[in-house]
Parts: C-alpha cells; sequence; structure tokens
C-alpha cells in the first residue's frame, strides 16, 4: 500500500489543484454558486478515489511482489497478473535469473578447474618431496633431520591444500562406516612419530572401553585428529612433554578428546579460532599459523554430524573433543 501511495502521491495532488484552480476560475468568472462547485470537486474527488482503487486492487499482487524481497531464486520464475506492467517485471526477473544461473555456471566451472589444478598440483610436490626424504637419509646429522623436519611441513601444508580444496565437495567424498578409535589414534600417531620426537611430547592413549567404535568417515577423522594433534604439539613444545588422547563415553556419546599442556588460548579468541584465517594471539607469536587449521577441523566436523568442543585456560592448556552421538556411538549398540 505505502509503495502504492508514494507511485501516485504526484497524481492526487495534481487532481486536488486541478479542482481548486478550476473552482477559483468559476468563481473569478462570477460564478457564485458554490454548492455546484463543491459538488463538481465531489465528483472530481469520487472519480479518482475509484480510479485508484481499481488500479491497486487489479495490481495489488504486483506491488506485493514489489515490496517483498525474495526468498528462494526459484521465485523469480513465478507470475503476477495479466497486466502489461506485471508480465514486462516477469520477463525482466525471468531474463536476470537465466543470467544469473548462466554466470553462476561458469563460477563453477572456472571453481572446478581450479580445484582439479590444486588437486592434481599436490598430488605432482608430494613426489619430489618423497624424494627429498630418501636423500635426506644419505646425509649426516644434523643435515639430515633438518631436511626431514621441513620436508615434513611441506607434506603437512600440501596435505591442509588439499583437504581445503576437497572441502566444497567433502559429501560426495564422504564413505561412512564404522571405526575403532584406539587404531585410528594408533595410526595417526604412527603418521607423527618424527614430529613427536623431534618436538619432544608424547602421546599417552586413555581408553575408557577397549575397542570403542563409531560410525565416521576414517579418512576426514584421521585428518581432524591429525590437525588437533599437531595443534596441541605445536603449542606444547617447550613447556609440557605430555599429551593424552582420550576416549570415553558420555551420557551415551562416545567423545574423543585431544588435551595438552601448554600455552592455553587466551579467553578473547576461544571464540574466534575457528574462524577462517583467524590465527589469534598465539598465531603471532608463532610465525607458521595459517589461520585455516581449525576453521577445517570445525568445517568437517560440522558436515560429518559430529560436536566439537573446546575448553583452554592460558597457562595450563586446552582440550578439544570431538562428539559423536548416540545414533554414531556403536559400541554401546
Amino acid at each position: 500500500m505505502k509503495l502504492f501511495l508514494r507511485e501516485h502521491i504526484l497524481l492526487i495532488v495534481v487532481q486536488l489543484l486541478q479542482c481548486v484552480i478550476v473552482s477559483a476560475l468559476f468563481w473569478l468568472d462570477g460564478y457564485r454558486n458554490i454548492s455546484v462547485s463543491l459538488y463538481a470537486i465531489f465528483l472530481s474527488l469520487l472519480l479518482i478515489t475509484v480510479f485508484l482503487c481499481y488500479r491497486y486492487f487489479s495490481r495489488r499482487k504486483f506491488y506485493k511482489r514489489l515490496h517483498h524481497s525474495l526468498t528462494a531464486l526459484d521465485e523469480s520464475l513465478e507470475t503476477t497478473e495479466r497486466a502489461p506492467i506485471s508480465e514486462a517485471l516477469d520477463q525482466l526477473l525471468a531474463s536476470q535469473y537465466r543470467l544469473y544461473q548462466e554466470e553462476l555456471l561458469k563460477g563453477e566451472d572456472r571453481q572446478d578447474e581450479h580445484l582439479m589444478f590444486m588437486d592434481r598440483w599436490v598430488h605432482q610436490m608430494k613426489t619430489p618431496l618423497s624424494v627429498i626424504e630418501l636423500t635426506a637419509q644419505t646425509l649426516d646429522e644434523p643435515e639430515s633431520s633438518s631436511l626431514r623436519e621441513e620436508t615434513d611441513r611441506m607434506r603437512a601444508g600440501l596435505n591442509t591444500v588439499l583437504y581445503l580444496a576437497r572441502l566444497r565437495t567433502i559429501t560426495e567424498d564422504f564413505h561412512i562406516k564404522p571405526v575403532v578409535l584406539s587404531k585410528l589414534i594408533h595410526e595417526v600417531n604412527q603418521e607423527n612419530k618424527r614430529f613427536y620426537i623431534r618436538n619432544e611430547v608424547y602421546p599417552v592413549l586413555k581408553e575408557e572401553k577397549a575397542g570403542a567404535m563409531v560410525e565416521t568417515d576414517e579418512k576426514w577423522l584421521f585428518f581432524l585428529l591429525s590437525q588437533l594433534i599437531h595443534n596441541a604439539v605445536k603449542y606444547s613444545a617447550g613447556k609440557s612433554s605430555q599429551l593424552i588422547l582420550s576416549v570415553y563415553e558420555r551420557l551415551g556419546e562416545l567423545v574423543l578428546e585431544v588435551k595438552d599442556f601448554g600455552i592455553g588460548i587466551p579467553v578473547v579468541d576461544q571464540k574466534r579460532i575457528f574462524n577462517k584465517f583467524y590465527t589469534g594471539e598465539n598465531g603471532r607469536k608463532y610465525r607458521e599459523s595459517t589461520g585455516m587449521g581449525l576453521y577445517l577441523v570445525k568445517e568437517v566436523t560440522d558436515k560429518l554430524e559430529h560436536r566439537l568442543e573446546m575448553e583452554s585456560t592460558v597457562g595450563k592448556g586446552t582440550a578439544v573433543r570431538i562428539i559423536f552421538s548416540k545414533t554414531q556411538n556403536l559400541t554401546t549398540m
């Protein structure tokens, strides 16, 4: 209604001015019959009122469509009434929708090409890294250890890029199956054995119930746990030599916890550590932080429909928990 009045306010004003001007002309010409003039004004206002009412009710859908925002793109293809201006609006929205779809498909094609290139590039880089690692074994210490440390960092960075590229199509990559958590933890520890030794931080497994099993994607859970362990070791090195990996039940849910005794996370950063590219106070101290590790952890956890909890105290350490729901906890079934 407001939009209709704003569009026709000038017409209403002009009509009122016309009534006043015509009455004034008759008055100046010597015609003094006020009742006739008032009747003429009444008829004029009645006609404009009837016209405005007809125009509003015949185009009510049109004005409502202009007033309300679209909640879905498919609403652009809806039709209003048969009025010429309504049909013109429908055609404009339909053409805009088609143009948007074409641009969207072009953007998706470009992004798919970019992701394919990144995927292939990462895999190609892993081959020279393996060659460098083999070459490093023939060198004397400490050159050999230093070179392998740098290749480990490069490999971890490449894996992060690879998983980030796959994040867009993560649901297509899922392979949900029963996973024994203790077995997965052992594999992650074996993968990061040199990383533990280099930083002098060693894991301790505390399993409340042997053979605890969950329904999840093994590859992505391996990635989640690796990311949490890397963070825990990185911020514990030089302060603590122990890292606790716990598996336990809580209210029917299974919990996988990574607890360190490192520097902890400041309270001001705790609500933002899962944001993309956010490094926080600790990230500024440790230059290697990219702000992508915990972001990926949060995104993948949500996609897997697990929950994530974090508790941290500055100077005492951090505990991050991956929580598997009752339906995902196969231990109690």
